[in-house]
């Protein structure tokens, strides 16, 4: 199982990347329609540890936004808004038993694997199509997301992708990784 990464991050790297959050967050309204940064940034300035798993979400490629606030719990939603699928993060298979059953040619990681070390999670189906309402992505890559437990049981695990205006839902075994699938994260603030 890999290794939890070392959230903290020193506080002159904090202030870049809040900063860097913040020119994102203002350049993509439409993502956040009604949402005020200020709040956003004082939440992210009490939770160092989130900052943390921003940082790594931003450091591999995933170039995290803002895309809605849960009322009930009083958190903001962080995601992948990459056009395509994180390049830091790609060629994995889906969790670490898959890694664990390959034999030869093992990847590096797994997506579970490595979204637990970073403190944040895979998108569900539902996530995957919200964020397809906020822009065009990955129409060259692929996504891993969330798979129930009954098909990974059987060995299988779950992915999307936008092909044809359309987002698409697929099957590969769990063990499979390309150079063209990686995965997105969620992290709640």
């Amino acid at each position: 199982m890999p290794q939890k990464v070392d959230m903290e991050i020193v506080p002159e790297k904090a202030v870049d990347l809040l900063s860097q959050l913040k020119v994102r967050f203002e350049k993509n309204m439409n993502r956040h329609v009604g949402l005020d940064w200020s709040k956003i940034q004082a939440k992210l300035e009490a939770a160092p540890e989130k900052l943390g798993s921003l940082n790594e979400m931003e450091s591999t490629g995933g170039e995290p936004d803002v895309v809605g606030y849960d009322q009930q719990t009083d958190e903001y939603l962080f995601v992948d808004c990459s056009e395509e699928s994180p390049k830091g993060r790609r060629s994995v298979c889906y969790d670490d038993e898959a890694l664990a059953s390959r034999k030869e040619n093992k990847p590096k990681n797994s997506a579970i694997g490595m979204a637990a070390a970073m403190g944040i999670e895979l998108l569900t189906e539902e996530q995957y199509r919200e964020l397809q309402k906020l822009g065009n992505f990955d129409l060259k890559t692929s996504s891993w997301i969330q798979t129930p437990v009954d098909i990974r049981k059987l060995g299988g695990a779950l992915f999307c992708d936008r092909r044809y205006n359309t987002v698409f839902v697929y099957h590969n075994g769990a063990e499979s990784y390309y150079a063209a699938r990686g995965f997105r994260g969620l992290l709640k603030v």
